[in-house]
């Protein structure tokens, strides 16, 4: 399955979880929901995955902690906040730049409407 096709399966997914719940709860209620429904989609989640980081001959084991791996090629972080701000585009595209993935999606659920809180993140394509 593509990255393309993953997206498309998490930004439906991501759409019918916020009509049912709206905005404003915790992030990690839509991270767990989020991970039930896809896992439910048939779709290989890892939630809270640790992913390390090397730096010559150290091996971090906790670089950092991606909220949803999908498939493990697409990162998925999610915020419930009142604004996007830079660093969390930052942030993600560090991600995919240590791992060399191509795909990162950044959901906002605290949005009156998802698609004003879904953006993508490429690396390198």
């Amino acid at each position: 399955m593509s990255e393309n096709e993953i997206a498309k399966i998490v930004v439906n997914t991501c759409f019918d979880i916020h009509v049912e719940l709206g905005p404003g709860l915790f992030e990690s209620v839509y991270e767990e929901i989020l991970c039930f429904e896809l896992m439910n989609q048939g779709l290989y989640v890892e939630r809270q995955k640790e992913i390390p980081i090397y730096w010559g001959a150290l091996k971090m084991k906790k670089g950092f902690i991606a909220d949803l791996i999908i498939e493990e090629s697409v990162i998925v972080e999610i915020k419930s906040v009142e604004k996007i701000e830079k660093v969390h585009y930052k942030q993600l595209l560090t991600y995919l730049k240590l791992t060399d993935w191509k795909l990162g999606l950044l959901l906002n659920f605290n949005e009156a409407l998802i698609k004003n809180g879904i953006k993508r993140i490429v690396n390198n394509i």
